[in-house]
This record gives structure tokens, C-alpha cells and sequence, in this order.
């Protein structure tokens, strides 16, 4: 009996890895095309029943782990070495000593930049800085960040190529994943704070500030032991 109820576990795991296939391509699609419209869906996705929620797509904290994911996966290709976080002992380097443990400080990493978007939208909105008021925001922020991690990691691995015109399309990519970034958050402060866009983007510019100086200082630690 408990083998059988192994079996069915392992199916369901074995149906919902596969349904990342299809989910995956069509989550990007939708938030690369349609960034406020897939944030918005978010929020009301979290009011249904946890059985029903985001039915016909990735939740976004899973769809942010699985660009990262991605983005390590593309990186060992056009990188070729190991990591040098990984190569390195000293200090807190040491605890990163495979692709998971660097998977999961990617995660930390950019995982600043919804948790400073959304604790910043909650702020401006003067409501109670707490963990039910922050999960709609930072659910929402999440479908943003992660093609922002995707096509980000993908420019800084092609600057890591040989060819000098990989490099010089990785900047540029880098550049462009930036701006379409700040844009779009530009737009969600503006829509949620009902203020013009100019406000919404010194909010958005506010916010990646201060996610980029935390994942930064982080990033840090592990670099220089």
C-alpha cells in the first residue's frame, strides 16, 4: 500500500516537472508581452482558493526560481568553467560548493529586487508593513523579475565569451533588460499609486537602488571571503 502511494506520489511530481514545459514558455510569453496585465493577475489569483490559483500559469515565485535556473544552466554552456564562487573556500564562499547552493544564492540575490518593489509600494501606500500585505506585491514582482533575471544573466554570460561581438550583444542586452525593467515598474507604481509616470519611475529607480546596493553587498561577502 505505501508503495503504491509512492507511485502515485512520483506521478503526480513526474506530471507537474513536465508541465513546466508547456507552463514555463507560456508564463514568459505572457509576462514579457503583457508585464502590468500578468503582475494584475497575480494579485486577483491570490484571492481565489489555494487549490485554484494560477491554473493556466507558473506561480511566480516558482517562475522566478526556474529563470534562474535557466539562467545558471546558460551560463555553465557559454561560461565553460566553474563558477568562481564555487572554486573559491575563503570565507563564506565556502558554503557555496555546488550548482544548488549557487542556484540558492541567486535566488537571495535577485529576489531583493521584489521584496524592495513591493515593501516600497506598501510604504508609499502607508499600509502595515505585514506578511499578508506583502505577498500580493511581492507575487507580483516576481513575474517581473524573472525575465529581468533571464535575459540579464544571459547578457552578462555572453560578456563572458571569447568573441568581442558576444560581448558587445551582451552589454547591450544587459542595457536593454535594465531599461524595459524600469519601465515596467515605472508603469505598475504609477498604475497602483495612481501618479504620472515620471513619479512611478523615481519610485522604480528608488527601489532598484536599493535592491542592487543590498544584492551587491551580499554578492560581496561570498566574492571576497
Amino acid at each position: 500500500m505505501d508503495f503504491m502511494k509512492w507511485l502515485n506520489s512520483l506521478g503526480d511530481l513526474l506530471y507537474e516537472v513536465m508541465s513546466w514545459l508547456v507552463f514555463y514558455p507560456v508564463t514568459l510569453a505572457r509576462t514579457i508581452l503583457h508585464p502590468i496585465a500578468t503582475m494584475n493577475y497575480a494579485d486577483r489569483e491570490l484571492r481565489d482558493a489555494e487549490d485554484e490559483q494560477f491554473s493556466d500559469t507558473l506561480n511566480p515565485p516558482l517562475f522566478l526560481i526556474l529563470s534562474l535556473l535557466l539562467t545558471q544552466a546558460i551560463d555553465s554552456v557559454l561560461g565553460g568553467n566553474t563558477n568562481p564562487i564555487i572554486a573559491s573556500s575563503r570565507g563564506l564562499a565556502a558554503l557555496i560548493d555546488d550548482d544548488t547552493t549557487l542556484l540558492m544564492l541567486r535566488l537571495i540575490l535577485f529576489s531583493m529586487f521584489p521584496l524592495m518593489m513591493a515593501t516600497r509600494l506598501l510604504r508609499a501606500r502607508r499600509e502595515r508593513l505585514t506578511r499578508e500585505h506583502l505577498k500580493a506585491p511581492f507575487y507580483a514582482q516576481c513575474y517581473a523579475c524573472a525575465p529581468f533575471a533571464l535575459f540579464l544573466g544571459i547578457g552578462v554570460s555572453l560578456g563572458h565569451a571569447e568573441l568581442p561581438a558576444a560581448r558587445t550583444g551582451g552589454a547591450m542586452l544587459a542595457g536593454i533588460c535594465i531599461v524595459a525593467y524600469l519601465g515596467v515598474q515605472a508603469r505598475w507604481f504609477g498604475h497602483h499609486l495612481q501618479q504620472g509616470l515620471g513619479r512611478g519611475l523615481l519610485n522604480a529607480v528608488a527601489g532598484f537602488v536599493q535592491a542592487t546596493v543590498l544584492s551587491i553587498a551580499i554578492g560581496l561577502m561570498f566574492v571576497n571571503g
